[in-house]
């Protein structure tokens, strides 16, 4: 059965290129625009994978991160956060909320395809 993934970003066009690439990799994936819409849908669906923008409006994807981590359920779940920064101290700020991973935009396919498969064999 396809691992499932949560794929939260407010760019429409980033959100369909994690799609794009995931679904032809074999992964399931629902889409989010930002934190909040996130949260639910991560509420909703079997999820077994988080992968997060930072800067979103509403609910930002440091922010989304503290809020799923703070459930048990949720304690030990993979979430990578695909971002165009790459500051430390930001960098620092996502694993202090619970990252498991840090990938800066633009992506290269087969790369976001490996380290999806490395968290979330």
């Amino acid at each position: 059965m396809a691992k499932k993934i949560l794929a939260v970003d407010d760019s429409k066009t980033m959100r369909d290129m994690i799609n794009f690439t995931l679904q032809g990799a074999g992964y399931d994936v629902t889409l989010a625009v930002d934190g909040n819409d996130g949260l639910t849908k991560l509420k909703s669906n079997e999820i077994d994978l988080i992968i997060t923008d930072i800067n979103m409006p509403g609910m930002n994807g440091i922010d989304l991160i503290k809020n799923v981590r703070v459930d048990d359920k949720y304690r030990s779940m993979p979430i990578l956060i695909l971002t165009t920064e790459s500051g430390d101290d930001l960098k620092q700020e996502g694993r202090s909320a619970g990252a498991t991973g840090w990938i800066v935009k633009p992506f290269v396919p087969e790369k976001l395809i490996k380290v999806v498969a490395k968290v979330c064999p």
